[in-house]
C-alpha cells in the first residue's frame, strides 16, 4: 500500500489569490486579488452547499433566481443575457430541468422558434427551498460584519463600481 503524502493545495489554498501577490506590487492589484480571494471562497462555499444539500449547481440555481424574479417567464435570449452564458449553455439546463419537471419551455406563438421558459409550481416550491437556505449561507458567511462594517464596506464597492463603470 502506497503511503505517499501529495501536496495537493486545499481548496482554500487554490481560491487564494493573493498568494500571486508581490511585496512591491501596486495596491490595486492588492485589493484586486483580496476582492477576487473573498469572491471566489464565497462562490465555492455556496457551490458546495447547493451540490450537498439539493444535488444541484451554481448554474442552476442562477437560472431557476432569474425565473423566479420574472413570473410570466423569459425568453431562452434574455435568460442567456441575464446570466451572462452562451445559448447553448442556457439551453443545456433549461433541458435538465424541463426533464425534472422544474421549468416549462414553450415555443412562442408568434415566433415558433423563440422559446418562453417559466417555472412550474413544482419548481417555484424547489426553488422557494433553496433560496431561503441560500440566504441563511450567505448570512452565515458574511454576518459575522456589523451594521457598520456593511455600510462602509457596500459606501466603498459602490466607489469602486462607479470607477470601473
Amino acid at each position: 500500500m502506497d503511503h505517499t503524502v501529495t501536496n495537493k493545495p486545499s481548496t482554500a489554498e487554490r481560491l487564494n489569490h493573493e498568494t500571486r501577490l508581490h511585496e512591491d506590487d501596486h495596491h490595486s492589484i492588492k485589493l484586486w486579488l483580496r476582492l477576487l480571494t473573498c469572491s471566489s471562497l464565497i462562490e465555492s462555499r455556496l457551490r458546495g452547499a447547493l451540490r450537498e444539500e439539493f444535488d444541484t449547481t451554481l448554474p442552476r440555481f442562477d437560472f431557476l433566481a432569474q425565473l423566479e424574479r420574472v413570473p410570466e417567464g423569459l425568453t431562452m435570449g434574455e435568460l442567456s443575457r441575464r446570466l451572462m452564458v452562451s445559448g447553448g449553455n442556457v439551453s443545456g439546463i433549461a433541458a435538465q430541468l424541463v426533464g425534472e419537471g422544474l421549468v416549462d419551455r414553450s415555443p412562442l406563438p408568434d415566433n415558433r422558434r423563440t422559446f418562453m421558459v417559466k417555472l412550474t409550481p413544482k419548481g417555484r416550491k424547489a426553488f422557494a427551498r433553496m433560496a431561503q437556505r441560500h440566504e441563511q449561507w450567505v448570512i452565515g458567511l458574511l454576518g459575522h460584519l456589523d451594521g457598520d462594517e456593511v455600510e462602509q464596506l457596500m459606501r466603498l464597492l459602490d466607489r469602486i463600481k462607479q470607477g470601473v463603470q
